[in-house]
């Protein structure tokens, strides 16, 4: 979705109708989710279907399915839908499921879950399905199923990502950078002050030398004419 205008935002902060609803609501990115799960604590993971067309109206149910490690069947987990909310259907995630994605919309397009003290097993497969009826007028509804894919594993402790490290490692060399530079500059300060305090100091001397040459020069030439 483009970004919205001076104008279309002028709207979206004047009228409070449901026409402007459509308009103002941000727009949809759909990203990989996370994958790597830390025992004993909390990890989110990510499902995002996207609707092609914002303006189309749209009504949407998830489903989630389960495959744990080292095992064959794809259990269903969960169902969430606007009217009914979230219903956990596995034992095994019961009162460990916290619903994250979209709330306050029929058509849904993050049903992203959290999962509550992760355990080993949690760790393996995910399905997120989407099942999307798009509504044409009340004319024409088309039905849409996205399935997406999520391998999850779950370690004993988080192992840091790539990019921190970089990001640190950057940040070092930039301090050490500008502390070099800084060191820099305070010598050439000092030694610019120097030889600028040098040079006065000659000059000052310079001054005084032809100040007792002239005086000295006066007083000749006043005992000769006495």
């Amino acid at each position: 979705m483009a970004p919205l205008r001076p104008a279309a935002l002028l709207v979206c902060f004047t009228l409070g109708l449901p026409l402007a609803v459509s308009l103002c609501q941000g727009g949809c990115v759909e990203v990989d989710s996370h994958t790597e799960a830390v025992l004993g604590h909390s990890f989110k993971i990510t499902c995002i279907s996207c609707k092609k067309r914002s303006e189309t109206v749209a009504e949407a149910f998830t489903e989630w399915f389960f495959r744990e490690k080292d095992t064959e069947d794809m259990v269903k987990i969960l169902h969430y839908d606007y009217e009914r909310k979230l219903e956990v259907v596995d034992p095994r995630f019961e009162d460990l499921v916290v619903w994250n994605g979209t709330k306050k919309v029929p058509d849904l397009q993050d049903v992203s879950i959290f999962i509550l003290n992760v355990t080993y097993e949690h760790a393996g497969e995910y399905l997120c399905t989407v099942n999307r009826t798009l509504n044409f007028g009340d004319v024409f509804f088309h039905n849409v199923l996205v399935n997406k894919t999520i391998q999850v594993t779950v370690v004993p402790k988080a192992n840091r990502d790539m990019a921190s490290i970089v990001s640190e490692i950057m940040m070092y060399v930039l301090i050490v950078v500008l502390t070099i530079w800084l060191v820099a500059e305070m010598v050439y300060c000092y030694k610019k002050i120097a030889a600028a305090t040098e040079a006065a100091a000659q000059e000052n001397a310079s001054e005084y030398l032809a100040i007792t040459s002239e005086s000295k020069e006066n007083c000749t030439g006043v005992q000769a004419v006495e």
